[in-house]
């Protein structure tokens, strides 16, 4: 299981934000994707903060009760953004996870985003190799 890398698991086309997009125009991005959070890039594709549907949650809430959409997502991402490399294992990767911290992570490569990876699709990887593990031949 150790071999099992995160560029094999990650999601080519993660839902990405713009520091200057609004929160609305976020919350509908959001939205259309599957998944309930994404990496803010800059406009070299490098990763700049993360925004997550938490986030969003407490900002909207009073943004839908004022009809007034003045907040951005530069204004609420977090900054301070955990990421991972596509040849960090699966096995390292789980390990994160496991405290609490996010469920999707930016893959960056080379500065640049590459990719996401969620628990799911650490799930997927870890149900895969049980598969394997649990394989008889016939």
């Amino acid at each position: 299981m150790e071999s099992l890398k995160v560029k094999d698991y990650m999601t080519l086309q993660a839902v990405k934000f713009k520091p200057e997009m609004s929160l609305s125009a976020a919350l509908e991005k959001m939205l259309k994707s599957s998944y309930l959070g994404g990496p803010v890039i800059d406009d070299k594709a490098q990763v700049i903060g993360f925004l997550s549907g938490h986030d969003l949650l407490d900002k909207l809430v009073k943004v839908s009760y004022y009809c007034q959409d003045t907040h951005i997502v530069s204004d609420c991402m977090h900054s301070q953004v955990l990421s991972v490399g596509p040849e960090t294992s699966i096995i390292e990767l789980a390990d994160m996870m496991k405290s609490g911290k996010p469920k999707v992570y930016p893959v960056i490569d080379s500065g640049k985003l590459v990719g996401i990876i969620t628990r799911r699709d650490v799930l997927r990887a870890v149900a895969k190799n049980l598969d394997d593990c649990f394989k008889h031949p016939v």
